[in-house]
């Protein structure tokens, strides 16, 4: 055993050995110190010998696939020696648009093998957004689905063409690798700070981002995540994330593979609360982790009747609202634990199996990082910008942005790298997010925290899901309002708005009380994330037109609640 692959062997047992002891293991843990370690070669594969438990367990409306850990590695092998056969080789950059199909777990194993540059994409983008990913990230090979391939055409530049499914004209099918020997052997060391993945942020308010990630980042930095699930050998977990998104290598690729985790993953056409826990019983889920979106839908359902045998409940995407939490535990008795991160970091803040959760709190910082809040000259603050310590540098954090290194450096000055999010620490350590910093605005001279205002209004029965914003005000500069999306059942009109607007005053205190509600469909960006700057610009164009639409109400137009 070398002594890399020692030293994070050593590293993760700790985490596993000290799952419920929060204290011991954040005072104790340090992350290990890599030189030439290759996550799929030193780790996978040797933990994968003669293991026949599960790895990778699909399931759809039409039967099911398992392939053991040493299935995976065999067959990784063999798509490693078919891309090294069409030209994928070291620092090469691979766009890798797949849904969750076998070959996309396939093929990250394969890339890192390669020592090449993996760029994951969703199915969901259109050809200009593929034209900016080949600029920008140096597209050199495209491994993708059939349905997929004529969102290439007329890109004007070469590149390899390996398709997933059917064949077609010009590109290579995927089914090829299955012929390749499955024994590989790499054509050098790996550099643990070679860059592995480029993400592509999902651009919530402006252009998107690109995230570069190192052979150690991503794939060990992922053991605060594995952590904070509270994972373990054996467990079965889903993970309910679209591929090409870094949601999905956190919790279906590097946390449960770094426990030796199955990744279990239910594809469907169409999302159905109902046949998602119908899925999770049968097949005995033992942890679930979800975005708040999907939490939503759940809670809509009967909970209760459904025979679950899950033990851990997680969520991260965007906060969990308090109400969506109460649900959960009253049904299933199990708390679900909300942690942070981006695309930038691994999981950094969270609430660990075991551990007393305050509600509406993130949690408390996770073994390897130290947590700062700071305003905005960069001092310690109850409030402030949720900001991680360089020194010691902590392993999940991102190289740098590709492309913009003066962005890079902006945001890791004064020994903190800056993540633009607002959150209060109380005494105890835990910490509650606040909003964007872009998000926060003043009404009245009051600070308001949308995601607080949110929560409130979605504890209202009719209220599936809903954004503030600042709506601008001639006397108040601005005021709060909130753009709903009801349930299934409820019909717009002023009855309904009404009784929002007397369940808002008897919740909130007067100035945070939101002032005008629109029922209307929520803009979202392509991985599901509210793009609240889009509501700010619709607003502001909306009052400087003046008028009103139609599902658009004002709290002056009730007296009930104007009194």
């Amino acid at each position: 055993m070398s002594d890399d692959l020692q030293a994070f062997l050593q590293a993760r047992d700790f985490l596993l050995a000290h799952r419920t002891d929060y204290a011991t293991a954040y005072r104790d843990f340090r992350w290990p110190k890599l030189t030439n370690f290759n996550w799929a070669l030193d780790y996978f594969d040797a933990m994968a010998r003669d293991n026949h438990r599960p790895a990778l367990w699909l399931v759809d409306d039409h039967g099911e696939t398992r392939l053991s850990f040493a299935e995976m590695s065999a067959r990784s092998n063999q798509v490693a020696n078919f891309l090294r056969a069409q030209g994928v080789k070291r620092g090469r950059s691979v766009l890798m648009m797949l849904n969750n199909v076998v070959p996309l777990w396939e093929t990250m194993l394969a890339c890192i093998k390669l020592g090449a540059v993996i760029i994951p994409a969703t199915t969901l983008l259109v050809a200009d957004d593929l034209k900016d990913r080949f600029e920008r990230g140096g597209v050199r090979h495209v491994v993708t689905g059939s349905a997929e391939t004529s969102k290439f055409n007329g890109l004007g530049v070469p590149f390899t063409r390996i398709v997933v499914g059917e064949n077609r004209n010009g590109w290579v099918n995927f089914d090829e690798a299955y012929e390749a020997s499955p024994v590989f052997t790499p054509d050098a060391p790996t550099d643990v700070d070679d860059t592995l993945l480029l993400y592509f942020t999902s651009g919530t308010t402006a252009k998107p981002k690109l995230v570069a990630h190192s052979y150690q980042s991503y794939p060990m930095g992922h053991l605060s995540t594995m952590y904070w699930i509270g994972l373990q050998p054996g467990d079965i977990h889903l993970n309910i994330s679209s591929a090409g998104w870094a949601k999905h290598a956190w919790s279906n690729v590097f946390a449960p593979w770094n426990a030796g985790a199955t990744v279990f993953v239910y594809n469907y056409g169409r999302f159905s609360a109902k046949s998602m826990l119908e899925v999770v019983a049968r097949c005995r889920v033992t942890s679930l982790c979800a975005p708040p979106t999907v939490w939503r839908m759940l809670i809509q359902e009967d909970l209760a009747a459904y025979p679950v045998k899950i033990r851990e409940l997680v969520g991260a995407g965007e906060p969990l609202n308090p109400e969506v939490i109460d649900r959960v535990k009253k049904a299933w008795g199990i708390t679900i634990r909300d942690g942070y991160g981006q695309t930038e970091t691994t999981c950094q803040i969270g609430n660990p199996p075991g551990q007393p959760v305050k509600e509406g709190s993130m949690g408390r910082p996770l073994p390897g990082y130290v947590v700062a809040l700071l305003d905005a000259d960069d001092n310690p603050a109850e409030e402030g910008e949720i900001s991680l310590a360089l020194d010691p540098r902590p392993l999940g954090l991102m190289l740098g942005y590709k492309d913009d290194p003066e962005k890079t450096a902006s945001l890791m000055r004064a020994g903190h790298y800056h993540c633009g999010d607002v959150a209060s620490i109380d005494a105890n350590g835990y910490i509650t997010y606040v909003g964007r910093a872009d998000d926060v605005f003043k009404a009245s001279d009051y600070r308001i925290s949308p995601f607080e205002l949110e929560s409130a209004l979605i504890e209202h029965e009719a209220v599936a899901e809903a954004a503030v914003v600042p709506s601008p005000d001639p006397l108040r500069l601005a005021v709060p309002k909130a753009f709903i999306v009801l349930r299934a059942g409820y019909q717009p009109g002023p009855d309904l708005a009404l009784s929002i607007f007397k369940h808002i005053r008897n919740t909130l205190a007067p100035y945070k009380r939101i002032r005008r509600i629109e029922i209307s469909d929520l803009p979202k960006t392509i991985s599901g994330k509210i793009r609240r700057v889009e509501l700010k610009r619709i607003e502001e164009q909306r009052r400087a037109q003046g008028g009103r639409v139609e599902g658009e109400y004002f709290e002056e137009d009730f007296a009930e609640v104007t009194a």
